[in-house]
């Protein structure tokens, strides 16, 4: 099956063979036929991978907190080691996409081969021929919903999330800077 990784030192983007996906218990494997390009949170991970390690530091302190909080733990030696080990392997891009189910993993009531579904979930719905996703980031897509614009739940539902936890009442104003997801929601 094929899959599309960026290589973090290198900062190419490729398209890989890689083996089949095999289900897992409380998995779906499903065949994507969508896949939906993030335009920011991509977009973030490719700038981000063609930073320096200075710049990528200034630019995730989310981060640079969780490897000094791992040097306190584990040491400076261990610590670099894994750093050095994570920024080795490439990244698997995707998140949002749709797709038919082809198979279910044990424990799996509610999926049936065939069915057509959105998946959701970074490292679960890649830009990947193949995916297993676990049965909570899987959802059936109403006969009325087409696969291509099923592909942009995950993204939607960000959205809307943005919109729940800013709670608006009505009568209230509400201002969206920027035409993203949020703003045309």
């Amino acid at each position: 099956m094929k899959q599309i990784f960026q290589d973090l030192k290198t900062k190419k983007i490729r398209i890989e063979d890689i083996p089949d996906s095999v289900v897992r218990d409380e998995h779906v494997l499903v065949r994507t036929h969508y896949s939906v390009i993030s335009s920011g949170t991509e977009k973030t991970i490719i700038d981000t991978a063609s930073k320096n390690l200075l710049q990528k530091a200034q630019a995730r302190p989310d981060l640079v907190k969780q490897v000094f909080s791992k040097m306190q733990k584990d040491g400076l030696l261990s610590t670099y080691n894994s750093v050095l080990d994570r920024l080795d392997k490439p990244i698997a891009l995707g998140y949002s996409a749709s797709g038919e189910v082809i198979k279910v993993g044990n424990g799996i009531s509610e999926y049936n081969i065939g069915d057509k579904v959105a998946i959701a979930g970074a490292g679960y719905a890649n830009h990947s021929t193949i995916n297993c996703v676990p049965k909570n980031l899987v959802a059936k897509i109403p006969n009325n919903v087409s696969m291509e614009n099923a592909a942009y739940t995950t993204i939607a539902s960000i959205a809307m999330q943005g919109i729940r936890v800013a709670k608006p009442q009505i009568g209230e104003f509400v201002a969206v800077s920027g035409l993203g997801l949020v703003g045309l929601t």
